[in-house]
């Protein structure tokens, strides 16, 4: 019940909200290395994910990686889609609240899906460098409820290329790490 009021907030805060701040772009897709490393066996792989801006303080964004167990032949899908509410609260500070399905497939009939609620800033540093910091919860079938930390920055080398990096460190110990090129328009 309690998401569903925070939820119905964030949209009938919409109309009423500032566009986003400053140097801070929500239309980008981005490819690249992912990692996990946990207590039990780490796994890599690859990953794709993107964000396009429907509202002035809307954007919608989708993840996926695939990644493989070290030293077994077990490899998984990890899938991530939602929507984030923005607004601005500094020249160059962006204040972001994201809600999403997330599904885990390991093949054979292992899966685990559910939801995640995240929120925290998104900051243009410098003309060049931008940075972000959310705190968040992940709960659902087969998932048990943890809250995590994120933390990414992004390099722009010009309007349109970049190198992003993000870890996100999960209350049971587990880490979870991207870097790879961004593509933003």
């Amino acid at each position: 019940m309690k998401r569903y009021a925070i939820a119905l907030a964030l949209i009938a805060a919409l109309p009423f909200a500032a566009s986003a701040a400053d140097g801070i772009n929500y239309n980008y897709v981005q490819g690249g290395y992912v990692a996990t490393n946990t207590n039990g066996p780490d796994a890599d792989g690859w990953g794709l994910n993107g964000s396009v801006a429907v509202h002035p303080n809307f954007h919608l964004f989708a993840d996926y990686s695939n990644q493989k167990i070290k030293h077994t032949s077990v490899d998984f899908d990890q899938w991530r889609v939602g929507g984030g509410y923005n607004t601005q609260i500094g020249k160059n500070t962006d204040f972001v609240a994201n809600v999403a399905y997330e599904k885990l497939d390991a093949g054979a009939g292992i899966t685990a899906d559910g939801y995640s609620i995240e929120g925290g800033v998104r900051s243009a540093l410098t003309p060049n460098i931008e940075g972000y910091a959310m705190l968040g919860y992940v709960d659902g079938n087969h998932v048990k409820g943890e809250a995590y930390g994120r933390l990414g920055a992004t390099a722009k080398f010009n309007q349109n290329w970049g190198v992003n990096a993000d870890v996100r460190v999960v209350n049971g110990g587990d880490t979870q790490w991207f870097v790879g090129p961004r593509f933003s328009w």
